[in-house]
């Protein structure tokens, strides 16, 4: 990985760890216009609509946050091992999600792709009530015998 490519990780991961409405503006300096974003429920080209994606983010959700727990790196590929805390607006009690980012990287260090690697169904789905009472059955008769 070029220094240039590191940096380009290293301002990637800042971005997220201070991820506010006010600036996300800087994913122009950050990305470069093709930019693809996906994670379990969205997958988007362009970085317009990855802006709007995450305004979305703070237009439903109280007091998202990011953090970067570890991060490594090999090639123009970086790996970002990260916690997102965040409120569902109107609710008093915040939720977590862990997951992984594989990130893309041009030979400027500007980020190509962000494909984010999660599981939506032990970390949101099994918390809906009826639903999360089906999944954990499954979940428990597809698990091998120790």
């Amino acid at each position: 990985m070029t220094d240039r490519m590191h940096a380009g990780l290293d301002a990637w991961c800042s971005f997220f760890e201070s991820l506010s409405p006010e600036s996300l503006d800087r994913i122009g300096d950050l990305a470069v216009a093709e930019l693809r974003f996906a994670d379990p429920f969205n997958d988007v080209t362009g970085r317009d609509r990855v802006k709007a994606l995450l305004a979305h983010m703070f237009g439903t959700l109280e007091a998202p946050r990011f953090r970067v727990t570890a991060r490594a790196s090999d090639g123009a590929t970086g790996l970002i091992r990260w916690r997102f805390t965040a409120r569902r607006k109107g609710r008093t009690q915040p939720f977590t999600l862990e997951g992984m980012s594989e990130v893309t990287l041009a030979e400027d260090g500007r980020v190509l792709a962000h494909i984010d690697h999660w599981d939506p169904a032990a970390q949101l789905y099994e918390r809906v009530p009826v639903l999360g009472a089906v999944l954990r059955m499954i979940r428990r008769r597809l698990a091998a015998p120790v």
